[in-house]
């Protein structure tokens, strides 16, 4: 049996780090997509829910991008993966504007103080970068590691957000 297709509804954004498309559905927003991002999503929802979502997403990103926001808790997200993946992305919301945690301080705030790597691929299979902030984790010794949108943006994110960044050695 084939599985159902979903419709998204999907605009681009341009940012200061390059174009992201917003991916929503009729419950809330779903992803955010970075130009790098070669996944092919199928736009065709033509509903005012996720359009309202998509104009609530883009206003919070522009506000952000402009230094006004520092918070996206207001954001209906439907962020899908596995219970360890929600359990990693559910402490990535909790880190505040302007601070980073490291792989390890997150694998200890999920209660498995050895799970660094696991940590790392959550994080890496996020949907929805930047709400869910998982640019703010960065290697134990305070360098960029891996990043969606690439190192660039990760740092432009963090300087954006008043954070030092070092560059991976």
């Amino acid at each position: 049996m084939k599985p159902a297709e979903i419709d998204f509804a999907v605009r681009p954004m341009k940012t200061p780090i390059g174009t992201i498309r917003l991916v929503a559905v009729e419950e809330g927003l779903v992803g955010v997509r970075f130009a790098n991002d070669a996944s092919r999503i199928r736009d065709g929802l033509d509903n005012a829910s996720a359009e309202t979502h998509l104009d609530n997403a883009e206003k919070a990103l522009s506000e952000y991008f402009a230094g006004t926001r520092k918070d996206f808790s207001h954001l209906p997200v439907l962020a899908k993966g596995t219970a360890w993946q929600l359990k990693v992305w559910g402490t990535l919301f909790k880190i505040p504007f302007g601070q980073t945690k490291s792989y390890a301080e997150i694998a200890q705030s999920v209660g498995n103080p050895k799970a660094m790597r696991a940590v790392g691929l959550a994080n890496g299979r996020n949907p929805i970068p930047i709400i869910i902030p998982c640019h703010r984790v960065i290697g134990a010794n305070g360098t960029l590691t891996g990043f969606g949108g690439g190192l660039p943006a990760k740092k432009w994110l963090l300087e954006h957000e008043g954070v030092a960044a070092r560059p991976m050695i």
